[in-house]
């Protein structure tokens, strides 16, 4: 019994609430095992995403920044290293957030927490943070760069400097032998990742093709985007038999999609369920179709009762028994969406959309928060032109 209560507690919604921030003016957001946030460009998904960080992480954040030899006293001064120089006006008088009921503020954060990770923040824009080839420490990058950017850096200037540092992809036994073909198949076609010297004996990323090793910046867009992510989600899989890494709970992923083909970015979401078979939970932003025809799918066949099986078809898994677990925890998650959007006063409030029904007469959940409109517009254009056409013969 005390198991199952334990079980239950731990996949419960929890909601953040966040009120007259930016251009946010009222976003309620329900947090399930994997929830997506959809909306227009500048709709304050990142920030959303960042305050999530910041109510789970506070003290681990304002201790990053400290050491780094910020001063973090002044509320305006936090806000603006938190979220990027040029943010402190934006948390106002009237400014609000909560999590999970409990109420956050610049000036509590250095107590919110006990200092560990509880959260790890992947964020967009990944490959700037190694542009040439090599990841910046927390304390190099400046308070222009978001504070979950700098701290992703900085795990990623641990892996490229540790003792493991050598291939860093294939790799055995880090991924599921299913997920790394996937993955091999939509990247790197037989490539190897690692770390090499360079002609100047400096070490930096190689992609080594045979007896070509290109360095970073000759990469696809798709390869300099995907590598950090995946680099970073080794972080969540421990090379023990441990299930996921001690102490944390929960995983950030921004647009997992930049610059990757639609194979590839079914791999990255056949990576999201495996970190939900391991007990994470994931709160994704994207501009993908792809990513919420995956949750849509997912809702039918929960709600169908579906085989297992039929998770492993659609995500094109060669031997499905390797990946069974997988599937089936897949049929048992909660499943959230929503919508952040811009009202005719240009500020930002949010709808849940999670049903992701065509039919819904909430054009926002119909249009999937915007990402299917235009293609159903488009396909109108074009009936009408065809029956105009028939209509003038």
């Amino acid at each position: 019994m005390k198991k199952a209560t334990a079980r239950l507690r731990a996949t419960r919604s929890i909601t953040l609430s966040i009120a007259n921030f930016a251009q946010i003016r009222s976003v309620d957001l329900a947090l399930g095992d994997l929830t997506v946030l959809v909306g227009p460009q500048g709709a304050g998904k990142s920030l959303a995403l960042q305050w999530l960080k910041a109510g789970m992480d506070g003290k681990q954040v304002i201790d990053a920044l400290r050491a780094a030899g910020h001063p973090t006293e002044r509320s305006d001064v936090v806000v603006d290293l938190i979220f990027g120089t040029g943010m402190a006006p934006a948390w106002r008088a009237d400014s609000t957030v909560t999590l999970d009921g409990k109420t956050i503020t610049p000036k509590v954060l250095s107590r919110v927490g006990n200092g560990e990770e509880r959260l790890f923040f992947i964020p967009a824009h990944r490959s700037m943070l190694i542009s040439d080839g090599w990841a910046a420490p927390f304390q190099k990058l400046g308070s222009d760069t978001p504070a979950v950017a700098r701290l992703f850096s900085q795990n990623l200037f641990d892996r490229f400097s540790g003792k493991d540092a050598g291939t860093l992809f294939p790799v055995e036994k880090r991924l599921k032998a299913e997920i790394r073909k996937q993955i091999d198949d939509a990247v790197f076609h037989g490539g190897k990742v690692g770390i090499a010297e360079d002609a100047q004996h400096a070490r930096r990323l190689r992609l080594a093709h045979g007896d070509m090793h290109l360095p970073f910046m000759t990469w696809t867009a798709g390869q300099r985007e995907f590598t950090p992510l995946l680099l970073a989600l080794y972080h969540l899989l421990p090379s023990t038999k441990l299930r996921k890494r001690k102490g944390t709970d929960w995983v950030v992923l921004e647009e997992p999609e930049m610059g990757l083909h639609p194979q590839a970015i079914t791999a990255v979401m056949l990576l999201v369920l495996d970190l939900l078979w391991r007990g994470y939970r994931v709160v994704m932003s994207t501009h993908s179709p792809h990513v919420l025809t995956m949750l849509w799918m997912m809702q039918r066949l929960k709600e169908n009762a579906a085989r297992w099986q039929l998770v492993c078809e659609a995500f094109d898994v060669k031997v499905p028994a390797q990946m069974r677990k997988v599937a089936e925890a897949a049929l048992q998650k909660d499943y959230r969406a929503h919508f952040l959007t811009f009202g005719n006063d240009g500020h930002v409030t949010s709808t849940e959309i999670t049903g992701l029904d065509p039919s819904s007469e909430n054009e926002g959940e119909a249009e999937w928060g915007g990402l299917t409109g235009y293609s159903s517009r488009f396909g109108d254009v074009v009936r009408k032109a065809v029956n105009e056409a028939e209509s003038g013969r």
